[in-house]
């Protein structure tokens, strides 16, 4: 990824790390969740972290847990991270890769 600057690539990849950690340790275990990427604006100012739910039923859910752990994972990442300022945190589901699945399942079967 040569376009995107070192130091938003550096707290990219932290956040997306810690977040997986975060929700292996916090999730209830009744749905599997992926975090899948971490996406920066410009200024490091805010970060949205995008992650995946299986099943699918239980997106909703997730979604919902992951809102109301924003200001708990902030912490945790004070905590935990190597940043010297942590950014405003924004869970989603990463609808990109459900596509993305949703195509290779059809491009197999075809």
């Amino acid at each position: 990824m040569p376009d995107i600057p070192f130091k938003k690539e550096k707290v990219q990849e932290q956040l997306l790390h810690l977040a997986a950690v975060y929700f292996q340790q916090e999730s209830s275990k009744s749905s599997l969740i992926t975090v899948t990427r971490a996406l920066a604006d410009n200024f490091l100012k805010r970060v949205t972290i995008l992650f995946t739910v299986i099943p699918e039923s239980k997106e909703k859910e997730a979604l919902q847990f992951a809102k109301r752990r924003e200001i708990d994972f902030k912490n945790y990442a004070k905590a935990r991270g190597r940043l010297s300022r942590v950014p405003f945190i924004v869970f989603d589901i990463d609808r990109g890769e459900r596509n993305r699945q949703k195509i290779d399942a059809v491009l197999k079967d075809s």
